[in-house]
């Protein structure tokens, strides 16, 4: 079967097509025929080598994290009627025709939800559920989203409107604010501008912002805590270059603000994930929410998919066509 290989780590470059053998069900697994790979900014970093002691990956390996398909072969001990049945599943590879995982990492996709939406949100749908679940979004308050145009800023941004949450996007040039304005933030400002976020103060009436979402990181996740106003929260999850916000303690503890990594807290049970995955999919199945697919690429080009993201070109979601 087709798939991608890292041999080495580096550059989009070693993203290298290559023919593998189809993989088998074990006891417990199906096999997942894949129609659409997720792709996330984190297989950009795994890709380089980053965060080895957290997402360990010995060489050569697929990347990506799953996707969806249609179940082909069940293993021993699976009821056989997963056979056929439309899925999602998150792995610890996804960029290859057919992928082999536990049928407890296995969902059915809701009727009438296309394939690409649902890979669309296995990974950055879970994510923006689980931040807004945590963060407890309220009716009326201010609330930051970094990287709004992103997998999972845009989909975060969506529940943050539908709580009845005034939110103001942040993103990185006019085509990726634009989409935040279609996807119901009231304001939006360009994080490249020089006192962005003093701008954001002065949007919320010069307080600042109630709750302020970082999906960035480094500096601009600085700056994001920033926005925040006195006794309001912070939440940091993600990285542009592998490295989080350094928020000074001793300010957040004067300012009675709240802050949050996420990557501190450990990663959530398979039991917690498993049920945010079915609640997103039935959110995005009743258009609660709209993953906003931006970029799609076939699999051969998934070099091209990596290069986008780190160039910072692309808007919205990215997806792999098998």
């Amino acid at each position: 079967m087709r798939a991608i290989q890292v041999r080495e780590f580096g550059g989009p470059e070693v993203l290298t097509p290559a023919e593998i053998p189809e993989p088998v069900a074990a006891a417990g697994e199906v096999v997942v025929a894949m129609e659409v790979a997720d792709v996330i900014y984190l297989d950009t970093l795994l890709r380089r080598g980053w965060g080895g002691e957290i997402f360990p990956r010995d060489l050569p390996y697929i990347p990506g994290g799953g996707g969806a398909g249609r179940v082909v072969s069940v293993g021993e001990g699976v009821d056989p009627d997963w056979a056929g049945r439309r899925v999602v599943v998150r792995t610890a590879s996804g960029y290859a025709e057919r992928i082999a995982a536990p049928v407890a990492d296995v969902t059915e996709v809701p009727d009438g939800l296309p394939l690409s939406k649902a890979a669309a949100v296995v990974h950055d749908g879970v994510t923006a559920l689980m931040l807004a679940d945590g963060a407890a979004i309220a009716k009326g308050e201010w609330v930051l989203v970094s990287a709004a145009a992103g997998g999972a800023g845009s989909l975060l941004t969506q529940l943050a409107v539908d709580a009845g949450a005034r939110v103001v996007a942040a993103a990185r040039g006019e085509r990726k604010l634009a989409l935040a304005r279609e996807l119901g933030a009231e304001a939006v400002i360009d994080y490249s501008r020089e006192g962005w976020d003093q701008e954001v103060r002065e949007v919320t009436g010069g307080a600042g912002v109630d709750l302020a979402f970082d999906g960035v990181g480094g500096a601009l996740g600085a700056a994001v805590f920033r926005t925040v106003a006195d006794g309001g929260r912070f939440v940091t999850y993600g990285t542009s270059d592998g490295g989080f916000a350094e928020i000074d303690t001793e300010e957040a503890g004067r300012r009675r603000i709240s802050a949050r990594n996420t990557l501190a807290d450990g990663p959530p049970s398979p039991e917690v994930v498993k049920d945010a995955l079915g609640r997103v999919l039935a959110l995005a199945a009743e258009g609660t929410i709209r993953p906003a697919i931006g970029a799609v690429f076939p699999l051969a080009r998934a070099a091209d998919a990596h290069r986008s993201l780190e160039e910072r070109a692309t808007v919205g979601k990215s997806l792999l066509i098998i």
